[in-house]
């Protein structure tokens, strides 16, 4: 499964949420991220720590118990054509998740994002593969 920077910052915003508990509650998934992925945590770090409400330490801590879950692909493996759909399909809806679009395209995979107007842009495009957690 494919997880973006949106759903990556839910789970540590959300450090003692529902929603953190959501990727504790999928031991056995294996996620899957572009290592653009770390541009998007630095670019946004202040945003995080500030959301989150947790001391530093325990933020970097929870960081790196998520981190640890999940495999970064390098962009460079991700198949042209898989790059091209993803291009069409993020264009005019989230050019910046075109990296994530391409790599779930790419890997045959389910999409988890908690970016709704992603989501709706790319449903409206004929893309489904989204993971949508029961809870």
């Amino acid at each position: 499964m494919v997880i973006d920077a949106n759903r990556i910052f839910s789970e540590l915003i959300a450090a003692n949420h529902h929603l953190r508990r959501a990727f504790a509650s999928l031991p056995n998934t294996r996620f899957l991220c572009p290592k653009y992925v770390f541009v998007e945590i630095f670019k946004h770090k202040e945003r995080i720590v500030s959301a989150s409400g947790l001391p530093e330490h325990e933020l970097l801590s929870l960081l790196h118990s998520i981190l640890e879950r999940i495999e970064f692909i390098d962009e460079d493996s991700i198949r042209l054509g898989s790059w091209t759909e993803s291009w069409r399909l993020c264009r005019d809806v989230d050019e910046n998740d075109t990296a994530y679009v391409a790599l779930t395209l790419d890997m045959d995979a389910l999409f988890w994002t908690s970016d709704r107007v992603l989501e709706t842009g790319l449903r409206k495009k004929g893309f489904t593969r989204f993971f949508t957690p029961l809870w």
